[in-house]
């Protein structure tokens, strides 16, 4: 959809029903927010992967590299086998590398240092990923299967922490008052926003300056990290939007190798793709 007005609809929810489930405040987008959380079988403990079926795995060097290793995967139900889907691909992530973002993972597992507005850190942890937004019309997207934006030139990512809209999309044109400084134009000329898929990371509730607007979208090129996105050729990006569904409750799970290797037991991870 072209334009939003005050009857129109972001992905069959009114666009303030949808502000509030961006913010975590109406419950689950896709599902996923209030499912309850599976048992680990090797440890006993909660799993942040819950009821998933999907999960995007990404995993970097360490805490400081700029690229890692994404791969696929889904399973057939909880305690079955995950089973890898399509082939590993190179991502580029935050510039200054990953820190703990707030998802579905309580606090921060291990230490490792902690996502901040601005610090150009991707965020590490397990993240819900409920909608798929991009360029095209909405009628254009008959592969897509997650709830999906069509982004106008009105739309915009709010990333001011004193604005009651931060960490929210907006469209300006339905705002009564501005009241932020900082903003990001959502339909950008450089294509990166052509494709993506929004994570909900600081959403539930949402924290004045511990990150916002944290996306999956296409690369500006194979060694171009991010501010704090997770990057990836335009191809990888069409085959990732078209393969999310959400009646299997698609997760990001995104750390370095040596955090995965202590969790990947207990919390059930799918295998560890061979990292560079």
């Amino acid at each position: 959809m072209a334009n939003l007005s005050e009857t129109s609809t972001l992905s069959g929810l009114s666009l303030s029903a949808w502000t509030a489930a961006w913010l975590g405040l109406v419950g689950s987008l896709a599902g996923c927010s209030g499912s309850p959380r599976a048992t680990s079988a090797a440890s006993g403990q909660l799993s942040p992967l819950g009821n998933s079926r999907q999960a995007v795995l990404v995993v970097s060097r360490d805490w400081d590299a700029t690229g890692a290793i994404l791969q696929c995967y889904d399973r057939g139900g909880i305690g079955q086998s995950w089973e890898p889907v399509g082939g590993c691909v190179t991502v580029n992530i935050g510039r200054t590398g990953l820190a703990w973002g707030r998802g579905l993972h309580v606090g921060t597992p291990l230490p490792g240092p902690v996502k901040r507005e601005g610090d150009g850190k991707a965020p590490a942890g397990v993240f819900e990923l409920p909608q798929v937004f991009g360029y095209a019309p909405e009628d254009q997207v008959p592969g897509v299967k997650l709830p999906y934006i069509a982004l106008a030139s009105d739309i915009v990512g709010v990333d001011d922490v004193k604005s009651k809209y931060y960490n929210q999309i907006v469209n300006t044109g339905l705002v009564p008052l501005k009241d932020w400084n900082s903003a990001e134009t959502m339909r950008r000329a450089d294509g990166l926003y052509e494709w993506g898929v929004l994570v909900n990371h600081n959403t539930s509730p949402t924290l004045p300056g511990a990150g916002s607007c944290i996306f999956l979208h296409v690369w500006r090129g194979p060694d171009s990290p991010t501010a704090g996105c997770t990057a990836m050729s335009r191809q990888e990006m069409i085959r990732l939007v078209t393969w999310l569904d959400p009646r299997a409750k698609p997760l990001l799970v995104q750390l370095p190798h040596k955090v995965y290797l202590h969790l990947a037991g207990i919390w059930g991870l799918p295998p560890c793709p061979k990292i560079p």
